[in-house]
């Protein structure tokens, strides 16, 4: 047996250098959606917290929406595409399967040469891209990575359905990893709960559209709401804290949390199990974008430091959960002034 060990890489600590974000320009009230489900605006805003939301134009797509949301982020970062080495999108609304929308991407934005790959974790999507990413960095594997979560729901939205038609919506947000001097991402919190896995999901499956010859039809995103919520509510904290205590920190370190934007009361449950105080600032993005799923914790960050402007620099809550049901989240210093 040899005693020639494999060479150490040369990796180093990582963090968030820019965030972009890009929602379509239809804002639609919930007064456009309430007459189809037999609701009432009070109803939907008690709920959820969703005042409104945005949806693409029929003919505005996964990559277009994407392609703006890198770009705002590559402004920011002072990065150009080519620094770029590794790509990671999180969607579950892409329409191939096969190439990915990582490699249609890079193409787009002029590095066609860049690792690329899709991930489907939904929710958690863009958690787990900022996990991998940031590991990617520290092994030495990448040294500026763009994660990217986008979708468009709507393509997956029965209107009429009264449980599901208020909730979903498309946008894309984007945030570019690099290296650091100091540990900017926390250790990533990660796992599932793969024996609810139908609790959300697309229905009916491809399959059985073909099987049915139902080639007119696509899939609807449907979810058990009481069996989401609980989980949510209570699994979800637990991996906050977590996430916290695996940064060697405190609900009292932080600045931020930033969530998953699925419902403003889980939210708020969330925040209080955990234990965060006054102090930290809540993204609720939520009320006038919509549960975006993978894109929803980097459009509720950039949001939120538009907001808060103060913010950038500091520490921050990230978790991102749902169909799987999976979840991911860690701790991440917000990136600095642009």
């Amino acid at each position: 047996m040899t005693n020639t060990k494999i060479s150490a890489n040369s990796g180093s600590d990582s963090r968030i250098l820019s965030v972009g974000g890009y929602q379509p320009s239809r804002i639609v009230p919930n007064s456009e959606i309430v007459d189809l489900i037999d609701s009432t605006d009070e109803w939907i805003r008690q709920r959820t917290g969703i005042e409104e939301r945005r949806i693409a134009a029929p003919d505005e797509s996964v990559l277009d929406m994407a392609e703006k949301a890198c770009r705002q982020a590559l402004e920011r970062s002072k990065l150009s595409i080519t620094d770029i080495d590794t790509v990671i999108v999180a969607t579950i609304s892409y329409l191939y399967q096969a190439p990915s929308a990582a490699t249609a991407l890079i193409a787009r934005l002029g590095n066609p040469t860049a690792a690329a790959f899709d991930i489907n974790a939904a929710c958690a999507g863009f958690c787990y891209g900022v996990g991998m990413g940031s590991d990617f960095i520290r092994s030495g594997t990448s040294k500026h990575v763009l994660v990217v979560g986008v979708e468009k729901l709507s393509d997956f939205t029965d209107p009429t359905d009264r449980a599901t038609a208020f909730i979903f919506a498309d946008g894309a947000g984007a945030v570019i990893l690099g290296p650091s001097d100091h540990p900017g991402i926390g250790p990533t919190v990660w796992g599932s709960d793969a024996d609810s896995r139908d609790a959300i999901l697309l229905d009916p499956s491809w399959d059985v559209l073909r099987k049915n010859n139902s080639a007119d039809r696509w899939p609807t995103l449907s979810q058990k709401g009481q069996t989401v919520f609980r989980w949510a509510v209570f699994a979800m904290s637990k991996a906050g804290k977590k996430a916290i205590e695996a940064a060697g920190l405190t609900p009292n370190d932080l600045d931020a949390f930033i969530p998953h934007q699925a419902n403003v009361r889980i939210i708020e449950s969330m925040a209080r199990e955990i234990g965060f105080p006054e102090k930290v600032a809540i993204a609720q993005d939520i009320r006038t974008s919509g549960n975006t799923s993978a894109a929803s914790v980097p459009l509720a960050m950039a949001a939120l430091l538009e907001e808060r402007p103060d913010l950038h620099g500091g520490l921050a809550l990230l978790i991102g959960y749902g169909a799987g049901l999976v979840y991911a989240g860690q701790v991440v210093e917000l990136p600095p002034k642009p």
